[in-house]
């Protein structure tokens, strides 16, 4: 699913926006934790087709999508970073966006739409 139409799913706007045609670009996988250290152990997704859904509008959700190699981020329950946070996720080249939707309704929207989990099973 492009990002564009994802985006419009959940309501979500822009906060800070690297890349413009990222919008256009597919995407097929989310991955939906506040637990930074889950995002890191369990993503198991190409990251330029993975978005990261999350209430954790800090450094550390930029720098864990950062170091998966993951560029898109969504924040929920009209979340928004801080200017430092920013200005961190501008320097990363981050595409940081927000939607008024809380996280469980948010991920079940883009699910019930076709998307996958980013995350392995775990037994």
């Amino acid at each position: 699913m492009k990002l564009q139409a994802m985006l419009g799913l959940i309501n979500a706007t822009p906060i800070t926006v690297d890349d413009p045609y990222i919008v256009y670009r597919e995407h097929y996988y989310v991955s939906c934790t506040d637990l930074m250290s889950d995002a890191l152990a369990m993503i198991c997704t190409n990251p330029a087709q993975t978005v990261l859904l999350t209430g954790l509008a800090n450094g550390q959700a930029l720098r864990t999508a950062e170091m998966m190699d993951i560029n898109v981020i969504i924040l929920c329950r009209n979340k928004t970073l801080g200017v430092e946070n920013i200005e961190l996720a501008t320097s990363m080249e981050m595409n940081v966006f927000t939607t008024p939707l809380p996280m469980f309704d948010a991920v079940g929207i883009l699910y019930k739409e076709g998307l996958k989990t980013a995350t392995r099973h775990v037994d």
